[in-house]
Parts: structure tokens; sequence; C-alpha cells
């Protein structure tokens, strides 16, 4: 299953210069870090392997194959990258049975987003299924395009999945606003050329040249994203 990429004429910058904003999904609107790290350490656990508290900053963030691959070097578990990848998103789906919590201020900045009329993405690099499953938690209606790890060949830390969202919805990358908890989606962000807004969750994150970094997403509105946009120089 692919993201459908709905038919938007591309946007001016006339009115707001904010096109769109670009959202995570791990992380940052939902509390599943820690999810995510349970499913390993279960699954490694089952192979006879235990995982040291040191791997979960590499995993972070990261695409699915890259984790798994890590893991599988890191522990020597005799598994191969596809089993283990199906093996994974399916105990995660178990675990989360449907729901998932929403983090501080993810429902409010959502809802102000749509009553703002600004366009929005959920942009992962969990696989489509896995996705899906989360978003009967956040809630569809809330983005006007979904891009998922396993719908374009290349993804996070590379640019790709920014640049396709922000495409798909017509926008210009550099009057997008990418908001992200990790820097693996920092990283894909900044060379799609967007602004960046990094709410760490894990692994700490410094600010810098059109990055501005905050303490959770209840200090994040849409005035607030409106002006890293028109404070571009």
């Amino acid at each position: 299953m692919t993201s459908s990429i709905p038919a938007v004429e591309p946007r001016t910058a006339e009115g707001s210069a904010l096109q769109a904003v670009l959202l995570d999904m791990d992380g940052t609107l939902v509390d599943t870090e820690g999810i995510w790290w349970d499913t390993e350490v279960s699954i490694f656990a089952e192979l006879g392997h235990a995982l040291a508290e040191e791997y979960r900053e590499v995993v972070v963030g990261g695409p699915m194959t890259r984790s798994a691959s890590f893991l599988i070097k890191a522990t020597g578990a005799d598994i191969a990258l596809a089993e283990l990848t199906g093996l994974l998103n399916s105990r995660f789906t178990e675990l989360i049975d449907g729901t998932v919590p929403l983090l501080p201020g993810a429902r409010r900045l959502l809802t102000e987003l749509a009553a703002h009329g600004v366009p929005t993405a959920l942009v992962s690099a969990s696989h489509r299924r896995v996705m899906e499953s989360v978003l009967r938690s956040i809630g569809p209606e809330h983005f006007a395009l979904t891009v998922a790890g396993d719908d374009i060949g290349r993804t996070k830390p590379h640019p790709d999945p920014y640049l396709f969202a922000a495409a798909g919805l017509g926008a210009d990358p550099a009057r997008c606003v990418v908001v992200e908890d990790t820097v693996t989606g920092v990283t894909a962000a900044e060379a799609a050329g967007c602004q960046v807004v990094a709410v760490p969750s894990l692994v700490m994150i410094e600010p810098a040249v059109g990055r501005t970094v905050v303490g959770s997403l209840e200090e994040v509105d849409v005035p607030f994203l409106r002006t890293l946009i028109t404070g571009m120089h």
C-alpha cells in the first residue's frame, strides 16, 4: 500500500507564508518510543539475547530496517532481517492494541492547525501497517497526507519523505515547518530544506540555524509556527 497524493495546486506565499506543517509520529505526537523499545527487548529475549540500554539511543527514531540491522549485528542473533522486521511490527501492534497515548499538546495542536486551515502531513519511518494502527488513536482526519517508511524508496534520515510530503501538499519545502523528536528526523527535515521544531524525546538536540528546540508540543501553536517562516531571511 502506498500513500495517495491529493491533487493540490502549488500554493503561493501570499497571505500566510506558512504553507504546511509536516509532523513525525513516534515520540512526537504519540508516546510510543518506550513501546518500541519494549518490543525490541521482548523479541530479542525470545531469541536468547539481552539488549544493552545504550542500544536504545542508536535505534530511536530510525527506520525499521536500520534499527533491526543494527540489533542483529550488535547481538549476533541468528535471524534474517525480513523475519525480524515482521516480528517487530506484529509485536508492536499487539502491544498497543489499537490505542496509544498522545503526548502533551498533540491533540490541541492538531485541532488548532485544522481550525486555521493549515495543511498537515504525517511523516513517519514506521511501516504503513504500524502507522495505520497508530492513526486510529491520533485521528486520520487531521492529515491531508500520510507518508510511511515503506511508502517510498528511501526514508529518514534521507530528505525524500519530507520532499514527498511537501510536493503532495503543493507546498514549497522552505515554507514548511517540520516537527520532529529525533536527530534522524531532524536530519531528514533539514536536508529537505524545511524549518524545524525539535521536541527531543530520548536524545538531546541542540538549537541551530533553521531549528528551534522546545520542551514539549504545549509550547507550539499556529502563531509560533508562522513566525518561523515569516522570520526567515
